[in-house]
């Protein structure tokens, strides 16, 4: 799990700066990343965007902790979150400093924002909103790369997601273990990595001819292959490697059988156990706007509700990517912007230095115009900047980009609606006609 922390920085922002590059604590600086500026001219460039700062303040920065349980993430992937993490705070807005430190029992990240944007010198706006906001993506983060995540409600105690989604939906040990394969065979690149990221999560591991696996609280060991013909060691193998794919299958019951009939009998048995143990969650009224919603929808088979579902999420997936794509883009011509702006308004300081017939006295009264004018070159070059280009043009761009993203982001939104609505109506449908059809109660026990 990931524990996150946000605090203001009011002065002295050079030392805070060098408290988290402090080479002994991130690997002799390898673990040190910057957006919009340099790491080691941070607190300069900060200082200049403060400069212009539309609004009152007396925050320099903003300094965001990421703490991670130990033992469960290396320090690599550990960084990669916490870039992910400050690109999603930040915006592609704000000049940051990423650091990963090592020297202590849990990895954890460092990130130093200035308080003021570098687009239109607005300045951060840190309450408990953004906190939450802040800390629900780091849990975004951990779930997508398979770390437990800090449950609402259960203090500081961490459960892998796959074991808090089980629990809530009263899976049985077999399937919150299916789930958590589920969710980490499309991370990992070997079958022993997914053994390790088991283990990371919090289940024992027994090797063996046939590899068996033990959650926390759980009795006996669950051999993989008691699973089903998708987590045999040979299948989970192919799918890591990306020869098979799982099956989706609808129950037997369902496949060629009207769903509208399969729900009205369910409901009309009084003693069906399934629609009795759903009812007490939901009502009538519920199980109306499903059948109304398959009938509005022109759903007749079970499969065709699967196929529906998994279009939409393909489609949400692309929009996604799209959304990212132009994000990036947003963020890389922000940072462009703004080194042409920074370039154009300090080049005259800078031509007369290199002017200067004592070019010491002269750098040492304009140091900082002439270390931010060389500090903007770097980056123009790097970025294979050979001609300056147009500034005007330039925001033009990225105005016209902007709308772009506004656009993208509202469809997107449409479709992760429609995704949940029917990620909805499925999981009402499963709950009627699959809850009374379990083989066995759950016993908290299984054997292997």
């Amino acid at each position: 799990m990931a524990v996150t922390k946000i605090k203001p920085v009011k002065s002295t922002l050079s030392k805070a700066l060098d408290y988290i590059e402090n080479p002994d604590k991130t690997d002799g600086k390898m673990l040190i990343s910057s957006f919009g500026c340099s790491y080691e001219t941070a607190d300069i460039e900060f200082g200049y965007t403060l400069s212009q700062a539309l609004d009152k303040g007396n925050n320099l920065a903003f300094h965001l902790i990421q703490s991670f349980a130990p033992g469960e993430v290396d320090y690599e992937k550990a960084h990669e979150i916490g870039k992910q993490l400050a690109d999603a705070v930040t915006k592609g807005q704000h000049e940051y400093v990423l650091t990963t430190h090592i020297d202590k029992g849990h990895v954890h990240n460092h990130i130093i924002f200035c308080a003021v944007n570098f687009v239109d010198h607005h300045k951060y706006n840190s309450n408990k909103r953004s906190y939450y906001g802040i800390r629900n993506m780091s849990d975004k983060l951990c779930r997508e790369n398979g770390l437990s995540v800090v449950v609402p409600g259960k203090g500081s105690k961490g459960k892998s997601y796959a074991e808090y989604q089980a629990e809530k939906t009263g899976t049985s040990w077999k399937g919150k273990l299916k789930t958590a394969l589920d969710a980490l065979i499309p991370q990992v690149s070997s079958f022993e990595e997914l053994l390790q990221r088991l283990q990371a999560a919090g289940y024992e591991i027994k090797p063996g001819k046939y590899v068996s696996c033990r959650a926390p609280g759980q009795e006996r060991f669950t051999r993989l292959k008691t699973l089903g013909a998708d987590y045999t060691e040979e299948a989970i193998r192919e799918r890591i490697a990306g020869r098979r794919t799982k099956a989706v299958k609808a129950p037997r019951e369902q496949r060629g059988v009207s769903l509208l009939i399969d729900i009205e009998n369910s409901i009309k048995a009084a003693q069906s156990k399934g629609y009795e143990q759903w009812a007490k969650i939901h009502n009538l009224k519920q199980a109306a706007k499903t059948m109304n919603f398959l009938t509005e929808h022109k759903i007749e088979q079970y499969a065709d509700l699967v196929s529906r579902i998994e279009e939409m999420a393909a489609e949400s997936r692309q929009a996604a990517d799209a959304l990212k794509n132009a994000e990036k883009r947003l963020a890389d011509m922000a940072v462009l912007i703004k080194n042409v702006s920074t370039y154009q308004k300090t080049k005259p300081v800078y031509d007369a230095y290199r002017k200067a017939k004592n070019r010491e006295k002269y750098r040492a009264g304009q140091e900082q115009a002439i270390i931010l004018h060389e500090a903007a070159a770097r980056s123009l070059k790097a970025a294979g900047i050979a001609k300056l280009p147009n500034l005007a043009a330039l925001q033009a761009e990225y105005e016209a980009l902007q709308t772009q993203k506004e656009a993208l982001y509202a469809d997107y939104g449409k479709l992760k609606k429609k995704v949940r609505e029917y990620d909805i109506i499925k999981q009402n449908i499963d709950s009627i006609l699959q809850a009374d059809r379990q083989p066995e109660r759950e016993k908290g026990t299984e054997r292997g």
